[in-house]
């Protein structure tokens, strides 16, 4: 089954167009397909939150009135799968969905439906420039999720496991998960890796439901998805990144270094950012005034470079915009992602020599947050942005002596690139 993908798409506001075209001309010959004025809403299965604006309250918003629709409805249709099949059947479901309520709802409709989540396989099978997908919540790979009917009706153990058990056997199983798909070779983005870790960690789960914490609460798969997401992340930074001392910086640099990690992109979900942020402590929607590491567009994250962060070292400091967060004239900064991108700022605009002197006046060369993040971004940054191109001229010649390097910049250089160092005369 391929079904709907929680609010991905509004089929039926998309045929409404059609419906109204094909009524017209076809009404009278299939009358009982075009009664209505337009196309029938409550029996689809999607969460369209503005369905439920009118009946939205402080208890039950829109949106979660939304998701139990879709919970509902997905989980009739699984019952009724589940029905049809013999003792043993097998369902398998595609799902390439990457917020985490869309799992969420997906799971409990399984498991309320009766099914044993049994495995899951990866497969890519989306075209990455496809149009209807670009910055969208879906992956470039499909999950296929099996589920299975029971070839006997056991008795059902509706005794609660605790989620300090669970917790720890999803993580573990999403690390071997993520491990495992990592040395297969198969061509899956770091994301994939993620979301593919997501059908082992959801059967652990599944096998305990229904699960609790230390104050009887009920524990959804959220949470458990979200264990998963970073232990995932973790095994992701051992197996991609060289960068000693990343665990030292502090927690805006690391989500910012993470986000480039994983995603390889400067725009993805909002609802990624926002559980990667969770795993390391970052509220993102704390940070994103005061930090302006990143913007909202839509749904989406897309994170900031340093020319959108560091004001202008050439500008008298009146002229300058105080919406601009870091200020390249300060001796010393809270971020460490700060220092980096206000030393590209002022290698930038103002060239080798000056930046020499900038770096000596901030002891910088003694500083092991300003080198470690630098490193990383080398490593993180797409080749082709103009962060990573300035973060490479830091890293070689007279500012690399400067910041008394240990590593060398020709590390992070795809075979092919040539190493060329700015020069002051090019600005």
């Amino acid at each position: 089954m391929d079904p709907p993908y929680y609010s991905s798409i509004m089929y039926a506001e998309l045929s409404d167009i059609f419906y109204t075209l094909l009524k017209e001309h076809l009404g009278d010959v299939f009358p009982a397909e075009f009664n209505s004025e337009l196309t029938n809403k409550e029996k689809e299965a999607v969460a369209n939150s503005s369905r439920f604006e009118a009946v939205s309250s402080n208890e039950s918003s829109n949106k979660k009135l939304a998701s139990q629709h879709y919970e509902e409805k997905m989980s009739d249709i699984f019952s009724e799968v589940y029905r049809v099949l013999e003792p043993g059947g097998v369902m398998t479901v595609m799902f390439t969905h990457k917020e985490t309520d869309a799992w969420d709802t997906l799971t409990m409709s399984l498991i309320n439906s009766g099914f044993t989540i049994t495995s899951t396989h990866p497969v890519t099978s989306e075209m990455p420039a496809r149009l209807d997908t670009q910055g969208s919540g879906s992956a470039d790979s499909t999950l296929f999720l099996v589920g299975r009917k029971p070839v006997s009706k056991a008795a059902v153990d509706d005794t609660p496991s605790l989620w300090s058990d669970v917790k720890s056997d999803t993580r573990n199983v999403a690390k071997r998960a993520a491990q495992d798909l990592i040395g297969s070779n198969l061509n899956l983005t770091k994301t994939d890796v993620i979301i593919s870790a997501f059908g082992p960690t959801l059967r652990t789960f599944a096998e305990s439901y229904p699960v609790v914490d230390d104050e009887d609460n009920e524990v959804l798969p959220r949470r458990a998805l979200e264990e998963a997401r970073e232990a995932v992340t973790q095994v992701l930074v051992d197996e991609y990144l060289e960068a000693e001392g990343i665990d030292e910086l502090d927690d805006v640099t690391e989500w910012y270094i993470l986000c480039w990690l994983v995603h390889e992109s400067e725009t993805f979900s909002y609802d990624e950012g926002h559980q990667l942020g969770l795993g390391i402590g970052v509220d993102i929607g704390e940070i994103k005034r005061s930090t302006k590491t990143w913007r909202k567009s839509r749904g989406d994250i897309t994170l900031r470079g340093q020319a959108d962060r560091v004001q202008n070292i050439n500008e008298k400091p009146e002229d300058r915009s105080s919406r601009i967060p870091v200020n390249p004239d300060d001796l010393s900064f809270s971020l460490a992602l700060d220092k980096v991108h206000a030393a590209m700022h002022v290698y930038d605009v103002q060239g080798e020599s000056a930046c020499c002197d900038w770096l000596r006046e901030r002891n910088f060369d003694t500083d092991s947050t300003f080198k470690a993040t630098l490193k990383a971004l080398l490593q993180v940054l797409p080749h082709d942005h103009d962060d990573w191109e300035l973060a490479r001229d830091l890293a070689a010649g007279r500012t690399r002596d400067v910041l008394n390097l240990d590593f060398s910049p020709n590390v992070f250089t795809d075979d092919g690139d040539e190493m060329t160092q700015t020069k002051l005369e090019d600005h």
